[in-house]
């Protein structure tokens, strides 16, 4: 799916993130997002070689070719309404002030690996989602 439009960085190696890849996969009904690590060779251009791995982060390819990238909880909202119905009520959240919603969203990324555990291995998806996995 090199073709993506709406690509979401997460870490590989976070339960959390693990959960929240499924979360998206499972209400992703018109199948907009793709997926890649921030370990990985697909996010090394928007995030370098050394990945904020504190972050999820959704790449958009807008119509004249340039990306959009957001982070944090702006990230969160963004990619909530690319999945329409309720989800997009939700993403109003937007609304809030940056500062307070990334406060929010920092205080559970700092937590995220005590609550939520390692992945040890990447999930393997099922041959209906695969394609929208990028190394």
């Amino acid at each position: 799916m090199s073709d993506w439009r709406n690509l979401v960085l997460y870490d590989g190696e976070c339960g959390l993130c693990d959960r929240t890849v499924q979360f998206l996969l499972r209400h992703d009904r018109r199948a907009v997002l793709a997926y890649a690590p921030l370990q990985g060779e697909t996010a090394r251009p928007f995030v370098g070689e050394h990945p904020k791995v504190d972050t999820m982060m959704l790449v958009e390819k807008l119509d004249d070719g340039s990306v959009r990238v957001w982070e944090r909880s702006r990230g969160v909202f963004r990619t909530l309404a690319k999945l329409g119905g309720i989800w997009r009520v939700l993403s109003w959240l937007r609304i809030l002030p940056v500062f307070l919603t990334d406060l929010g969203y920092r205080f559970v990324a700092r937590h995220r690996l005590s609550w939520f555990g390692r992945v040890d291995a990447c999930r393997v998806p099922d041959p209906t989602t695969r394609q929208r996995f990028l190394a």
